[in-house]
């Protein structure tokens, strides 16, 4: 979601027009700028971990963390367990609703969570998480205004940008011979035993009801039973569901074609050339995962520690390395152009990471649905037990 440079200025200027075009900037924060000091490599090759963030006072020794699987660089808790002396215990789900269904049933020993943005206001209307205070995170200064502010939690009073990307259509152009260019063309027989999805409901039924030309979020029962026809013969043609991983399957060729996210279909185009990372005409699903703090949370000041300090620039770089989804960190990405040129400069070319406007323009987001979760959750539920 990231546009041509060539400086800081200019970067921060017209990402806030393009990375998410039709939400309004938001007031700026009044916080004090996290540490920028360089971080670089030592001799023996190990990366050597930034500084502290001033400023940050923390008595816990222990930090929690629930998040999604291959999301976090291992330097981050390294770094951080060096810089505070805190042990990082590491949870992780697949999905959105593993993480809620955990949080929902007593989620006290988690610190820091990680959901997609749909699922944040039914969290905050069941108080399952606590207000920021944002005196506590300077490190909202470096995000991008278009980034911030959103529908899902006006304000940020509970959450703060961590990454975004899209669901769209991966396939192997060696191994395809009819590519396809739609959400609708994956019926194809042609596709039949070679597809791979995200084992995630709400992005695999929103593909579906796109594909019958019906918004992604609708409550009609109607339109809502017509697409439990139609998921059941996408499923059928699915050999594997995976949020763990997808690209290992891709890179493997044990499946060829299919729905993933933007940085699994990335990695994978790293090994693999031939992998194509296709926008459906229908319009591409958008999304954003975001740190909260649960209500509970036994060490919420580590927890702020752990937001500020990994996501400095000197160390959140390494996901434009490890895990390239759309970075809404404009200091990230000036840094990275100064001290990390050859990742800067490939995450600019590519045309997953920085997408065209009229793309972004024409994607669609997953909200909450309210009253008809249940009925989602029973369509995907009789689908996938076919």
């Amino acid at each position: 979601m990231k546009l041509h440079h060539p400086s800081p200025t200019l970067i921060a200027l017209l990402m806030a027009m393009l990375v998410l075009a039709a939400c309004g900037a938001p007031a700026a924060s009044t916080a004090p700028a996290a540490s920028s000091d360089v971080a670089s490599v030592a001799t023996d090759g190990a990366f050597v971990c930034p500084p502290m963030v001033e400023g940050i006072d923390v008595s816990s020794k222990t930090l929690n963390l629930f998040v999604w699987t291959e999301y976090i660089p291992e330097d981050a808790i390294r770094c951080f367990e060096e810089a505070y002396g805190i042990t990082v215990n590491r949870s992780e789900y697949s999905s959105n609703e593993e993480l809620y269904a955990k949080l929902n049933a007593g989620g006290g020993n988690y610190d820091i969570i990680l959901p997609t943005d749909y699922l944040i206001p039914l969290m905050i209307r069941q108080g399952l998480v606590q207000e920021l205070d944002h005196a506590n995170l300077p490190v909202l200064a470096d995000i991008n205004p278009g980034y911030l502010d959103l529908s899902f939690d006006p304000g940020n009073k509970f959450s703060i940008p961590y990454q975004a990307g899209t669901d769209g259509i991966v396939v192997n152009t060696d191994t395809v011979e009819t590519q396809p260019r739609a959400y609708a063309d994956l019926w194809n027989p042609e596709y039949a035993g070679d597809l791979i999805m995200i084992d995630d409901s709400r992005a695999i039924i929103g593909a579906v009801l796109l594909s019958l030309g019906y918004d992604l979020n609708t409550t009609d029962e109607a339109e809502m039973q017509e697409a439990a026809v139609m998921l059941k013969e996408l499923v059928a043609n699915v050999i594997i569901f995976d949020s763990d991983s997808p690209k290992t399957a891709l890179v493997a060729g044990d499946a060829d074609l299919g729905i993933v996210w933007t940085a699994e279909s990335l990695l994978a185009q790293r090994e693999n050339p031939a992998i194509q990372y296709v926008y459906p005409t229908e319009g591409v699903i958008r999304w954003m995962d975001n740190y909260l703090i649960p209500v509970e949370a036994p060490n919420a000041d580590a927890a702020y520690a752990w937001i500020n300090y990994t996501m400095q620039p000197a160390l959140f770089w390494q996901m434009l390395r490890d895990f390239p989804y759309n970075n809404p960190s404009d200091a990230t990405l000036a840094y990275a152009q100064e001290h990390e040129t050859e990742l800067y400069d490939a995450y600019m070319a590519s045309n997953i990471t920085n997408p065209p406007a009229e793309v972004l323009e024409a994607g669609h987001y997953i909200v909450d649905v309210g009253e008809a979760t249940p009925l989602y959750d029973r369509i995907w539920t009789e689908a996938k037990g076919q």
